[in-house]
This record gives C-alpha cells, structure tokens and sequence, in this order.
C-alpha cells in the first residue's frame, strides 16, 4: 500500500493473525513463516496481521521484529493488506517500527502506550505524534489485555486524528461495539479482534476481523466469515459452533500455544513458542488432536489431518 487512501480502500474482510514460529532453541523459522503466509493467501484471506500479541512480539526483539517486518513484506509484496504490529512499552520503539512498517508499505498496528496512570489527554496525543510517521496511515488496536481499556468516547476522539485509518477492537463489551459501529462506521475501517465473538460485531456494521485460530483451522473460518459476510447468518452461526470445543481448549490451554500445538497436528508451521510461554504437553496435545479428529469427521469444516 502507498498511502493512506489506498489502505483505507483495502482494509477490510478476513486477516489472518499469522503465528511467529520458533525452533526449539528460539530461532524464528523464516521459511516456516513464509509457508503460512501462502497458505491463507492461497486459501483467500484478504489480508495478513503480523507479529501481534499472538505472533508473540513482547518475546521479540525490536532488531527481529523488524527482521520479521521485512521478510514477511518481501515475500507478500502487494498481494493482500499487512498489518504490521508496532506495539511496545517504548515510544522509541513504537516510533521507529512505526515509520518501519509504514516505508515496506504495511499498516502499522499500534496499541495505547503500556505504562500506569496514563491520561486520556496522554493517549490521545500519543497517538497524534505516532499517526504522521506512516504513509499508509496507521491502525489503533483497542487491545485490554494490555491493561488499558480504550472507551467509545476516547476512540472518537481518535477516530479524528489525521492518518488513522481504522481501528482494531478488543474490547467485545456488546455497549461498547454499538457505539462504535454506530458513531465510526463509515468514517473509518473497523475490525474485530475475536475469534469468539465476530459475529455480533460483523452484523453491527464492522468491516473485518482478524483471527488467531485460522492459523489452525484456515478453512473453516474463512468459510464461516465468507457465510456472513453474503448476509448467511444461519450458515455463519452454525459453522461458528462447530469450533467451539477448539476456542474452549484455547482459553484453557493459552494462545498462541493451543493454536501452534495444532498447525503442528495438521502439519503446518506452527512451531514452539517463546519463553514465558512454554508448548503444551502431551496429555493437551491428545485434547486437541481430538477436536481435530472431530472436525475431520464432518463434511462442512473442509479440515483434513496430516498424513
């Protein structure tokens, strides 16, 4: 992308949360990289986020994070819209990445500034130095997880800051979602942050969401999100429900591990994960591969296992 017109017009549809593999040893696994990123082109996603919170960015560092920047750009060129995650304690950091991604023609993605007590008044000028370092504009990701819940109101005030291109929501309060597609919706590209809960935001008006579990289960979520995005709501709902029992295994197991643990199953790149995280055991790993074994059984999830 050149500019932010352009990342405006394509910033929409289904992204995927593109896992960081590692080796044993901790080394990132570039080609393993390149292998996922073509299988969800080749499959139909719209676009790609890289090195979020689940592509395990706060075990990075900020020489490989940009590493990671520019080998994923020089193997994706223009073909899809890339998020890249420019989110970091430092400003020094958010700075440079930011500038970064935004030069390789990706969307920086940046969160709120991580620190205590920090002011709306703060965030908002934040925001206003970090927006003017990209060309193509840069992403808010409403991220909770990081300890700062953006409100509706502050978010509108982000919404106005020249170069903000769209916003990533993580906060899934139902209250919160209806402003936002109510008062943004049109101004700006809106995007859900869930796998759990997409659905209610995509009927509300958002433009796109990303996804941590199409890492594992690529086929079955763009096929859920193609079903609502033609309006298929009841196809959606119910294709939705049949990865239930893989979403419960995330949220008890972790991510990005339980997804890993899974791509390894299925034979793709997922890889190990970084410390503090630590891969799953074998007792997990027969849980998952169980789900798997179920989904494989039914006709609609289009899952098939490694050989």
């Amino acid at each position: 992308m050149k500019d932010i017109s352009e990342t405006r017009a394509r910033l929409k549809g289904i992204f995927n949360i593109t896992v960081t593999p590692f080796s044993k040893d901790g080394a990132i696994d570039r080609a393993g990289l390149s292998r996922s990123i073509e299988r969800v082109i080749g499959l139909g996603f719209d676009g790609v986020l890289i090195g979020g919170t689940y592509g395990e960015f706060p075990a990075m560092s900020t020489e490989e994070r940009a590493d990671v920047f520019r080998h994923v750009m020089d193997v994706i060129g223009d073909r899809v819209p890339v998020m890249l995650c420019s989110a970091h304690s430092d400003v020094r950091v958010v700075r440079d990445l930011t500038k970064l991604a935004g030069d390789l023609g990706g969307l920086p993605m940046v969160t709120p500034p991580y620190v205590s007590e920090v002011t709306d008044g703060q965030i908002v000028s934040f925001f206003r130095d970090m927006a003017p370092l990209s060309k193509t504009g840069i992403l808010v990701y409403n991220a909770p997880g990081i300890g700062i819940t953006l409100s509706p109101t502050l978010l509108e005030q982000l919404a106005d800051i020249d170069n903000v291109a769209g916003i990533k929501q993580g906060d899934l309060n139902p209250t919160a979602i209806d402003q936002i597609a109510n008062r943004l919706g049109g101004r700006l590209r809106l995007f859900c942050a869930s796998d759990l809960a997409f659905l209610g935001p995509v009927m509300a008006g958002f433009d796109g969401i990303s996804s941590t579990n199409s890492c594992a289960l690529p086929e079955l979520i763009l096929a859920t999100y193609r079903a609502l995005e033609k309006g298929d709501a009841a196809a959606a709902r119910d294709l939705h429900q049949l990865w239930y029992p893989f979403r419960a295994l995330a949220r008890k197991h972790g991510q990005p591990q339980t997804t890993k643990a899974a791509m390894n199953l299925r034979g793709f790149d997922g890889g190990s994960v970084r410390q503090p995280l630590r891969d799953l055991d074998e007792a997990v790993h027969n849980e998952i591969s169980a789900v798997l074994d179920s989904l494989a059984g039914d006709t609609r999830t289009k899952v098939t296992l490694a050989a």
